[in-house]
């Protein structure tokens, strides 16, 4: 996510309860690859560097996390004191430009892909030497490729991923359709039939917010990716313009949607958090578009706390699974990602060594990772980490493991971006075109011709 979108951090929020439910499992992993990290903690230079760091950022949310992290890092560098505070996501810019300027800035702050790292590139260090340090020469197969290419800024890495997050999936309640013996769209007609069933049935179908432009961005990418995939990014990259023949499909199918009856009625004025969030989690629908960050829903704590949150003051935990965007046109569609945010160290911080040594931990570290991994919110940095699902309690593991062992799995090799190349007049554009689009105040082409002219006016270069 990036600074023009604060729907990734909504989502966050409102999984606070389940990372601090799963926490204590992760530590549980932790402590179970203590000796992958031993040899790390009782070195001279683990237990020979201290001194104290502070550590800003808008994730996460829950302070108590945090520091949750911290005692871990501190097991293995026991005399470095690092310190958190919490900024939220709408304060993030206004309170740290000023703060880095005055040279009085974090020793290690939040970074994500997009508008913050061109904003703020400029006072972070080179994290590829440390990367390199911690990983070796090629320490770029070890790690999720969108953890590299979205925090790189002219060459520089500007901080170390923690862990990423990526969209292009439906997110369904597999109890409705195996209440009505159906199975899960695959393709357009499929999923019009679908819905035409749950309808019947008083039950509704598919939902999304679209009064705001992030999920509806990510539904229009999923059906261009399956209509010509690459485009989307193309465009984005500007080696394609937004009015071409495939933009203009891709509408098209998102009018269908609307026509055809499976988006929800008045989804024009749904926020996806909490307004669709909170009625598929009620069970009043079957299907939802969400990206791998919905993992954290899978868990029997995870789920009970997002329905508490949803209104539900007795809450059942039911199990949820992700599917494939369906194919609306000649092609699977591709998911992408970026990385959710990445720890930069400040090139004016008093504590360099002890800064990089924390952004390594939570980055590069085995232990660290499968703290992250654990939460099933981001998915960890490093490659070779999985989340242990023997420490982890789904709702039901026979309906769940497989298919998001097999999303992790397809998402470790994703290099398409979901947001880090559009700026936010750009994104604001896409939701312009995208509701006139819905509402019938423009056609598919009216639209896309609309969008090619306000990104061109928004400064982006076609080549």
């Amino acid at each position: 996510m990036k600074l023009t979108s604060p729907h990734r951090r909504a989502a966050r929020s409102l999984g606070v309860a389940v990372g601090a439910g799963v926490m204590a499992a992760s530590l549980a992993a932790v402590s179970g690859t203590a000796s992958a990290a031993s040899a790390h903690r009782h070195s001279p230079k683990a237990s020979s560097l201290s001194g104290n760091i502070s550590w800003w950022g808008w994730t996460p949310t829950n302070s108590a996390l945090a520091n949750e992290e911290i005692a871990a890092f501190n097991k293995i560098y026991p005399k470095v004191h690092v310190s958190f505070k919490l900024i939220t996501i709408a304060n993030w810019v206004t309170a740290l430009r000023p703060a880095l300027v005055s040279g009085d800035g974090p020793d290690v702050f939040d970074m994500q892909p997009g508008a913050y790292v061109t904003q703020f590139n400029s006072f972070t260090q080179d994290m590829a030497p440390v990367a390199k340090k911690a990983l070796g020469p090629q320490w770029k197969s070890k790690v999720a490729p969108s953890g590299v290419s979205g925090l790189t800024y002219n060459g520089k890495l500007t901080a170390l991923s923690v862990g990423s997050v990526y969209a292009g999936t439906l997110w369904i309640n597999p109890g409705l359709f195996q209440k009505y013996h159906l199975s899960p769209p695959a393709t357009l007609t499929s999923w019009v039939h679908d819905c035409k069933v749950f309808k019947a049935h008083g039950v509704g179908c598919f939902l999304q917010g679209n009064a705001t432009e992030g999920f509806l961005q990510d539904t229009l990418q999923s059906i261009t990716n399956s209509i010509q995939p690459g485009l989307w990014t193309q465009a984005s990259l500007g080696t394609a313009k937004w009015n071409t023949p495939g933009i203009v499909k891709a509408l098209e199918v998102w009018k269908q949607l609307f026509h055809d009856g499976v988006m929800q009625s008045g989804s024009l004025g749904y926020q996806q958090y909490p307004d669709a969030n909170n009625a598929f989690l009620q069970g009043k629908y079957a299907m939802i578009m969400m990206g791998t960050w919905y993992m954290q829903n899978e868990t029997v704590s995870g789920m009970k706390s997002a329905m508490q949150a949803a209104g539900i003051s007795n809450p059942k935990p039911f199990a949820i699974q992700p599917v494939a965007f369906p194919k609306v046109g000649k092609y699977p569609s591709a998911m992408y990602g970026d990385s959710d945010y990445g720890i930069a160290v400040y090139n004016r911080s008093k504590n360099v060594a002890a800064a990089e040594a924390f952004a390594q931990y939570l980055s590069t570290n085995q232990a660290g990772q499968q703290t992250v991994a654990n939460q099933l919110d981001d998915l960890p940095n490093l490659r070779s980490v999985q989340p242990d699902f023997h420490v982890i309690k789904l709702v039901n593991p026979k309906l769940q493991l497989g298919p998001t062992q097999q999303l992790i799995k397809q998402v470790s090799t994703v290099t398409e971006p979901r947001e880090s190349l559009l700026s936010a007049d750009v994104q604001n554009a896409i939701l312009a075109a995208a509701q006139s689009v819905a509402s019938g105040s423009a056609s598919p082409k009216q639209a896309a011709d609309t969008l090619q002219k306000a990104a061109v006016a928004a400064g982006e270069k076609f080549k």
